[in-house]
């Protein structure tokens, strides 16, 4: 239900798809019912079909190449800009207004995937004030030895004042492609995988200022997910129900066409929203002055406006909506996959609600009243017969967002990787794709927790 899920954007396994032109964009910068254990072990690397790698501590930001960036420590250490490298122009392509920005880099050590990988998804949590904003740029080592490009994953800031924040379209190399926010082989049925992977972080600010960045997570999740048209059941392991707030999308159809129009396009940020406040996020009345007083639940229109991806034309950018929740303070926010719904009852249980990505027909989720090419909802608990509570925003008033799905209907929508639409044609599932927002801080048993579904 919004534009991320739509078949524009790659966002799951395929078999084969067309090879995009080959070529790739330069960067700006010249050149508690499942054990929590470490999943440090052989046996459980092996298993897995997803690795989440980030860097977020002083020694790790120190391990990276630096450009005129510094490692700053604290109870959150990142990196900002010491003595910039260097000065160059960007041109937005969004308003056509050509600056000049001063720089810095740093690039992160080579990460072995744990998983070769079909499809990678980089996020990143980062301060940036006025004057300021960063780019996300991948660069990997395929199965076979080459390398590709280095591709760029996002152009970001927190505001949208001094450039429109971007994904960029049209880089490939012939063997692999970005669409939007996620590098995926073009076919994954050769055995064609990506196998390491370093990132490239630039920070830019005005000219002549002491402005920075400030970048407290950087990391990617690869992965290799299976095709299948279904999912092994799971065991229900928990009953417990968590208390967030229920924020409906479709009260905002029409708002905003310049944030694509409210209504379904909204899934990602409404849901976005309801967790950040959970994790006691709040927007001030003078941040909300912009939106239109009759409107209700303004937050949910501001979400809207600083997820947008002026290249996507569309609020349901992933990492973008990682990057928003965290630009409250205390919050995290990462961008994986997870492995089943004994994984989402882990989260559950530790206090930690995740927003699901799926896609369905009408007739195969009991209860939600539509069918979707991809939709974004926020799963809060489970019933005492192990079913899915959900705040789904497709819902006509927030009063009416608490949904329980079934959870063999569940898990499979959410989990696959093909499916059939209203059409007949086999398209993609998500397969497993997950938010996570979580505090800056977690406590113990969320920190186990968390690190039982492979985020650190």
């Amino acid at each position: 239900m919004s534009r991320a899920q739509q078949p524009s954007r790659r966002t799951v396994l395929t078999a084969a798809v067309a090879v995009a032109a080959a070529g790739g964009t330069a960067p700006v910068a010249a050149a508690a019912q499942r054990p929590a254990a470490e999943a440090d072990d052989t046996g459980e690397a092996q298993a897995r079909t997803v690795d989440y790698h980030a860097w977020t501590t002083y020694r790790e930001w120190r391990l990276g190449a630096a450009q005129g960036v510094r490692a700053v420590a604290g109870a959150r250490p990142g990196v900002v800009i010491g003595a910039p490298a260097s000065r160059t122009d960007y041109t937005d392509p969004h308003t056509g207004t050509t600056a000049t920005w001063e720089y810095a880099t740093w690039t992160s050590p080579v990460h072995r995937l744990t998983v070769p990988a079909t499809e990678v998804v980089s996020s990143w949590n980062a301060h940036t004030p006025e004057g300021t904003w960063l780019q996300v740029e991948l660069q990997g080592t395929y199965s076979d030895g080459t390398e590709t490009p280095w591709y760029v994953m996002g152009r970001w800031a927190a505001g949208d004042q001094d450039i429109k924040r971007t994904s960029v379209d049209g880089q490939a190399d012939g063997k692999s492609t970005i669409s939007t926010d996620t590098f995926a082989i073009d076919d994954a049925s050769t055995g064609l995988r990506l196998t390491s992977y370093r990132l490239r972080l630039t920070l830019y600010r005005r000219p002549g200022t002491h402005l920075t960045p400030t970048v407290w997570r950087l990391g990617a999740m690869g992965s290799d997910i299976p095709d299948r048209f279904t999912v092994p059941a799971s065991t229900p392991g928990l009953a417990r129900e968590l208390v967030v707030p229920r924020y409906s999308q479709e009260i905002h159809k029409g708002q905003y066409p310049q944030y694509d129009n409210g209504g379904e396009a909204w899934c990602s940020p409404t849901s976005s929203q309801m967790i950040i406040e959970y994790w006691g996020g709040r927007l001030t009345p003078g941040q909300l002055s912009w939106v239109d007083p009759s409107y209700a639940d303004p937050q949910v229109d501001h979400a809207a406006r600083f997820t947008y991806d002026y290249q996507y034309q569309g609020c349901g950018n992933w990492p973008f909506n990682a990057a928003y929740a965290a630009t409250f303070e205390g919050i995290q926010g990462v961008v994986t996959r997870l492995a089943s719904l004994t994984d989402l009852e882990t989260l559950i249980a530790a206090g930690i609600p995740a927003m699901t990505s799926q896609s369905f027909l009408k007739t195969e989720l009991t209860g939600a009243g539509y069918g979707t090419s991809g939709h974004l909802m926020t799963v809060i608990g489970f019933t005492a017969d192990g079913d899915v509570i959900a705040n789904d925003p497709a819902s006509p008033s927030d009063d009416a967002v608490r949904r329980v799905y079934l959870r063999r209907e569940f898990e499979n929508i959410w989990l696959r990787t093909k499916r059939y639409n209203a059409s007949g044609k086999v398209v993609s599932g998500s397969g497993g794709v997950c938010y996570l927002y979580f505090p800056a801080h977690p406590a113990p048993g969320q920190r186990r927790a968390l690190r039982s579904v492979g985020i650190h």
